[in-house]
């Protein structure tokens, strides 16, 4: 996902007798033949040049480049320079290719070089956002040019090839599930405090699914492990605290919510079904964990001192959490379902604010003046 590229402008004449020369490592896929190379990140900006982005999505053979993502991405090689991983490039030559084997028989043959005309045109059929991150990455460091990124060549077989090959390499591609993100991400260290919590905390212990994002009906987990780390980023977002009191002080809120909703307890207590309680209440959705953790938010920047919050926790005891409650429909329960919109989270907020006599923010009452004009409420 990149573009057709020429190397070269009006005021930089292409040289069509100078050549890039990759070493390269020859295989065929689909009776065709491809070759994988590394080429130094340095040169990456200068043979893909994005140039097609005026063009009808019809002639164009990949999707129009998101520089929303590149902050991201860019801040995560910067950030990591001995640490980062990316993954390779596939790209497609137009143009003349050459491969040359280090022998003519045997293992050798598939291995050598590739030659490629400088006036050859690019196209990125994957990774035109790692490519873009690169170029902005080699700005600030451009030390990391001197690193290498394996790229896949695949001789350019016309538009609808290039169009196919773009399809084909994201069909199956499937975005992992968050909760396995947050179980894996050692950077991160909300994500090791929601681990922590999940895996000792005796609210959590037990009863955490750690690789799924969402439970099937008949699973005996009760949180989500994106759903334990939704509340935390909610509740600890702008809390003026030290890292190392973070955990005792999100333990600490946990537990006290947990003494307001009994149901928690009868699950560890093998006195009620984990199942039972997902479908009958919504308070160990995500939509719930992250409304309290807004609220929790709330008392914490406020003062994250027990004595003042706790007595305030203390009056979620009234709540009434069962999706047969009609405070809920609209506000957490759309057609029967619990609903994790950013409108039925801050309305879901709103509810437990107003419960502890909490002020709404100007957003959160348009929300919920909204709702209630509406007659929803």
């Amino acid at each position: 996902m990149g573009s057709r590229t020429q190397p070269g402008t009006a005021e930089t004449p292409i040289f069509t007798d100078y050549e890039y020369t990759f070493p390269a490592i020859r295989g065929i896929q689909a009776g065709r033949e491809f070759y994988v190379s590394m080429c130094p990140l340095r040169l990456i900006p200068k043979i893909f040049v994005f140039d097609e982005e005026e063009l009808a999505p019809e002639v164009r053979a990949q999707r129009i480049l998101n520089k929303g993502r590149l902050p991201a991405l860019t801040r995560y090689i910067l950030d990591n320079p001995d640490d980062y991983v990316f993954s390779a490039l596939t790209a497609s030559v137009d143009g003349d290719l050459r491969f040359e084997g280090a022998a003519p028989a045997g293992p050798g043959m598939r291995i050598g070089q590739i030659r490629i005309p400088m006036a050859a045109r690019f196209l990125i059929n994957d990774g035109q956002h790692r490519r873009a991150a690169i170029e902005v990455a080699l700005r600030e460091n451009p030390d990391l040019g001197d690193e290498t990124i394996a790229v896949v060549f695949f001789h350019d077989s016309g538009l609808s090839r290039c169009q196919q090959m773009f399809a084909d390499l994201n069909r199956h591609a499937v975005r992992p599930a968050r909760s396995i993100g947050v179980l894996y991400d050692h950077r991160d260290d909300l994500a090791a405090l929601t681990r922590l919590i999940a895996l000792k905390s005796p609210v959590f212990k037990g009863h955490v699914e750690m690789e799924a994002s969402t439970l099937s009906a008949r699973s005996r987990r009760l949180f989500t492990l994106s759903a334990i780390h939704s509340g935390n980023q909610a509740l600890l977002q702008n809390v003026e605290i030290e890292s190392a009191a973070a955990p005792a002080l999100a333990q600490g809120f946990w537990e006290a919510i947990d003494t307001t909703v009994p149901e928690w307890a009868m699950v560890r207590e093998r006195t009620l079904p984990a199942p039972d309680v997902r479908r009958e209440y919504i308070h160990s959705h995500s939509l719930a964990l992250h409304a309290l953790g807004r609220v929790g938010n709330t008392l914490l920047r406020e003062s994250t001192d027990p004595t003042h919050w706790l007595p305030r926790v203390e009056r979620l005891k009234g709540v009434d959490w069962t999706r047969s409650n009609p405070d809920w429909d609209g506000r957490a329960i759309l057609a029967g379902r619990v609903s994790k919109s950013h409108r039925n989270l801050s309305l879901t907020t709103n509810y437990l604010r107003l419960r502890l006599d909490l002020p709404l923010s100007p957003e959160e009452q348009q929300i919920e003046d909204a709702f209630r004009q509406r007659g929803d409420a």
